[in-house]
Order: C-alpha cells, then sequence, then structure tokens
C-alpha cells in the first residue's frame, strides 16, 4: 500500500452497528493512513454517501435499520453511487451470502472475526483499483475533453469554408478531397459597386469608412443568401454574386434584380447613405478554386467582365442590364433601353436601365 499511496488519504466509511467492531476497524484503517468514517447504521451510510466523498465502503450484512443487502442495492442502484467499491464484513460467511453479495455488485467479501493482514490486503487491493478506475476517469474525461475540441474546431473549419465556398463547392471538397474546375452556362453575374467611394474614402476617418463598408458588406451577404445567389467576392467596395452556378436557379435575372433593389436600399440607409451600381449580365462562366496557403473559389470569363462593365456606368446609382439579361427577365420589371452603349474591350452593346425611367441616360 506504501508504494501506491495515495495523494491524499482514502476516505473509508464503515457501516456497523457495532460499536467494538467499528473501533477495531478504524484502528487498522489508521494503520494504512487511511481516513475513517463511520457510522452505525444502512440508512445513515445512504445519507452519508449523498452528501460526503468515499473511496471505500466497509459494510456489514447484519443491521437493525437497513441490512447491509439492501444498502448495496441502493448503493449499486444509484448512478452517483454505483462506483463505489464496497468490501462487505460480516460473521455470515455461508457460501450462499458471499455469492449474492459479489452478484450483487460488491468487490469483495470478508467474514468476522478478521485476518488484519487478510483485511489490510483487500483494503490495499480495492483502494489501489479504485485509484486506477479514477485515472482511466480522468483520461476519459481529456478524451472527451479533446473530442469535444476537435468538434469545435472541425464546426469552425466547416464555418470558414462556407465563408469562402459555396455550399455545394463545401460538399464537393469534402466528399472528394478538391472541387473540380468546371465551364457553366447560362449563369447569372451580379456586380456591384458604391459611387464615388474613393472620394468618400479621402475625405473621412478609417475608423468611419472601414465601419461603415462592413456593415454594408454584411447587409449584401445576408441579401445575396436570401435571394438564393452566391456571393463570390468581395472586391475593394465592390461585391460580385452568381446566380445559376451551382446551385439551379428558375429565374436567375429576376433574383439579381429584386437582390440588388435591396443592396440599393441597405446602401442608402447605411451611416454614410451611399448610391450603389450594379451590373447584371447573363452568359458562360469557368469557376474553380486556385491557391493554396491562402486559397479562393472564384469565376472567370467574358461574363464577369461585361457585368463589371456595366456596374461603373453612370455618375449614379442604377441597376444596368446586358440584352442577353434582359431577354432572360421573367419578372415583370420597368426597364428602359440606354441604346447602343461603349464598353472597353467590348464596344457598342445594347444596355438597359432597370426600375429607374426617370434618370437621364449615362453617357
Amino acid at each position: 500500500m506504501s508504494e501506491n499511496r495515495m495523494s491524499q488519504p482514502a476516505r473509508v466509511l464503515i457501516v456497523d452497528d457495532n460499536a467494538s467492531n467499528r473501533d477495531v476497524l478504524e484502528q487498522e484503517l489508521e494503520l494504512l493512513d487511511c481516513e475513517p468514517v463511520s457510522v452505525d447504521g444502512g440508512q445513515a451510510a445512504l445519507t452519508l454517501l449523498r452528501h460526503q466523498s468515499i473511496d471505500l465502503v466497509l459494510l456489514d450484512i447484519m443491521m437493525p435499520d437497513l441490512d447491509g443487502f439492501a444498502v448495496l442495492r441502493a448503493i449499486k442502484s444509484d448512478p452517483a453511487l454505483r462506483h463505489l467499491s464496497i468490501i462487505m464484513i460480516s460473521a455470515r460467511d455461508d457460501l450462499d451470502s458471499i455469492l449474492r453479495c459479489i452478484e450483487m455488485g460488491a468487490d469483495d467479501y470478508l467474514p468476522k472475526p478478521f485476518d488484519p493482514l487478510l483485511l489490510r490486503a483487500r483494503v490495499g487491493a480495492c483502494l489501489e483499483k479504485k485509484q486506477w478506475r479514477d485515472q482511466e476517469m480522468i483520461y476519459l474525461r481529456q478524451i472527451e475533453q479533446q473530442l469535444e475540441e476537435i468538434e469545435r474546431q472541425r464546426l469552425r473549419a466547416d464555418h470558414l469554408l462556407h465563408t469562402m465556398l459555396p455550399a455545394p463547392a463545401v460538399d464537393e471538397l469534402k466528399s472528394k478531397g478538391r472541387v473540380s474546375p468546371k465551364r457553366y452556362d447560362n449563369v447569372a453575374v451580379l456586380f456591384a459597386d458604391i459611387v464615388q467611394f474613393t472620394r468618400y474614402c479621402e475625405s473621412r476617418p478609417p475608423e468611419e469608412v472601414i465601419a461603415n463598408l462592413d456593415r454594408l458588406i454584411i447587409d449584401c451577404e445576408h441579401l445575396i443568401e436570401r435571394h438564393g445567389l452566391e456571393k463570390i467576392k468581395t472586391i475593394g467596395d465592390g461585391v460580385v454574386a452568381t446566380a445559376n452556378l451551382m446551385c439551379s436557379h428558375d429565374d436567375a435575372v429576376t433574383a439579381c434584380i429584386l437582390c440588388a433593389q435591396s443592396m440599393t436600399e441597405a446602401a442608402a440607409s447605411n451611416p454614410a447613405h451611399w448610391q450603389i451600381r450594379v451590373g447584371i449580365h447573363v452568359g458562360t462562366v469557368v469557376a474553380g478554386i486556385v491557391g493554396r496557403s491562402k486559397f479562393s473559389f472564384d469565376v472567370w470569363g467574358d461574363t464577369i467582365n461585361v457585368a463589371a462593365r456595366l456596374s461603373g456606368l453612370g455618375d449614379d446609382g442604377g441597376i444596368y442590364l446586358s440584352d442577353d439579361a434582359r431577354r432572360m427577365l421573367a419578372g415583370d420589371f420597368p426597364c428602359r433601353t440606354l441604346g447602343p452603349v461603349v464598353l472597353k474591350g467590348k464596344g457598342e452593346v445594347e444596355v438597359f436601365l432597370c426600375g429607374n425611367l426617370n434618370d437621364d441616360p449615362p453617357t
């Protein structure tokens, strides 16, 4: 026992209605550097066990108020106590009593009068077994904590992936370990930016600029999700989103216009009271993941370029549609042709202004 001595004295509960038996057991336990605790009946033992920490129970069988069998049954049926080690000590040494105690969950059985050396050996064995069980529980708790931390990190990584990638791309990445680059047809691209943002930056404190921009971008992210679009990226003060890319959409252009109108309202209600210009075009894009240390999901192609050029038209806010986008428009939106407009790299293209019929054409 001395080689396996616990860091603190083991508390051993003696349950016996005979005072002299309790005294003898207390003396033996003190020789083992244990802290004896005594009660004179079964009911008192159960009450104490529910309020104090005990390492081992020495339990008599024959007691007047509640016998040892009943106490043993109560302990083993209580989830908070069933782990306790119990040595039965009794003058009853018949085989049936011994078997009954062991079957009910007792760790050992010691007949009266007991041999002190045998008592010390069995108490020491039970306490050592408890030490191993306690250590096992510590390891199990550590494993549970590690698993919980792993799960928290997994959820955090999953959340980060969803902030960088569309949901279908995340699913493909998890299932295949990569996202295959693909060509997508009939994709509606929304490209929005803030009117005169550079001038605003130059005339405002950086803290104010970032706070208001952050608020608008967050609002736009919520609106993009609400209207069934996929946010691709933020470029400076601009936001790029798509509809009918990785998730099919029955009316992609209408969804883009509704989202653009909501984004216009969000920009106007922002403390900066911004106006935004939105360009919407439909066509073919290539999408995939690039980079390793800071990878990103992106889209490329002439469709993106046209939407970006449209978002740069005019000096005020507005929603500008290409002719391809207008012809795919299923919703009933007022649109006015602006005639052929020169776009960089495209020459003259037909452009339509949506929802602002009283505005002057862009120059």
